[in-house]
């Protein structure tokens, strides 16, 4: 019992409250794949942060791509804040229809 309770309090929290919509982001997580593990990395545009989740958007050939991760989310190992973006709004879904020169953020 006293092993687990050194383990959760020995993992690092994160953090969240420095990110806000806009920023670019890295964030590494690990990926359990049969009896392999590796760490993959998903590097984009925070879109909307919630209380419990985020949601982070890259553009991958033509197609973009949206993950939602879960704050508490144990298979995040790290999150590394790439550039500072300014944005009016909190939800920027209007980022989904952008393309090119328009889809970029002004950095702060």
């Amino acid at each position: 019992m006293i092993n687990q309770i050194n383990f959760v309090s020995n993992t690092s929290k994160i953090d969240f409250r420095k990110l806000n919509s806009g920023d670019n982001i890295t964030v590494y997580y690990s990926i359990i794949e049969g009896e392999k593990k590796r760490i993959q990395s998903f590097k984009g545009v925070i879109i909307k942060i919630k209380s419990q989740t985020f949601t982070v958007r890259k553009i991958s050939g033509e197609i973009g791509v949206e993950r939602i991760f879960n704050i508490n989310q144990t298979s995040i190992k790290k999150v590394i804040l790439n550039k500072k973006g300014q944005v009016r709004k909190s939800k920027i879904y209007y980022f989904r229809k952008l393309r090119g020169k328009k889809a970029k953020i002004k950095e702060k």
